[in-house]
Formats: structure tokens, C-alpha cells, sequence
């Protein structure tokens, strides 16, 4: 998979609300109302990450969790990443 120029990214993070980046990977930050939602979130964005074979690094502290995507084999951000942030954003409701 190709990564993305740098028209296509600035266009794909257009769309992505609290995502930001540059070639290397994008990022965001998600803050809940507990640890419990947080977990629960992480849990229902891994397995659409499973299935699609393509995992995110994270880290959760208390009610937030912050993501980083990549695309490694690419070198890069691809459209895996972005279809990634877009159902993280929508299990997370933003």
C-alpha cells in the first residue's frame, strides 16, 4: 500500500476532526469520562484493528488515550490509517 502524498494527508486529516500528523503518522487524543469508558473504547477499537490487520500503537492513562497510526511495512501514513482514525472516531462517538 502506497502512502499518502502530502494533498491527500492534508485532505484526510481535513475530515478527522481531532487528528493531526505529517507523513510519518497521525495522532490523537481521546479523553473520557472514566477508565472504564476508556478501556471500553480501546477494546472495541482493537477489534476492528484485528480484523483489519492493522494495529495502532496507543497508551491510556486514566480516562484518556492517545493513538498514534502508522503504516510500518509503507514507511508511512496510508489510507489503512485513515480508515482506521475515522472507526476509532466513530466508536469513540466524536
Amino acid at each position: 500500500m502506497a502512502t499518502l502524498s502530502a494533498d491527500d494527508l492534508r485532505t484526510a486529516l481535513d475530515t478527522l476532526a481531532n487528528w493531526h500528523g505529517d507523513a510519518g503518522a497521525i495522532s490523537c487524543t481521546y479523553r473520557f469520562e472514566s477508565f472504564s469508558q476508556a478501556i471500553g473504547f480501546m477494546v472495541r477499537a482493537a477489534m476492528v484493528a484485528e480484523k483489519a490487520d492493522h494495529h495502532p500503537e496507543w497508551t491510556n492513562v486514566y480516562d484518556r488515550v492517545e493513538v498514534r497510526l502508522t503504516t510500518h511495512d509503507a514507511g508511512g501514513v496510508t489510507m489503512k490509517d485513515v480508515a482506521l482514525a475515522r472507526a476509532m472516531d466513530t466508536i469513540a462517538g466524536a
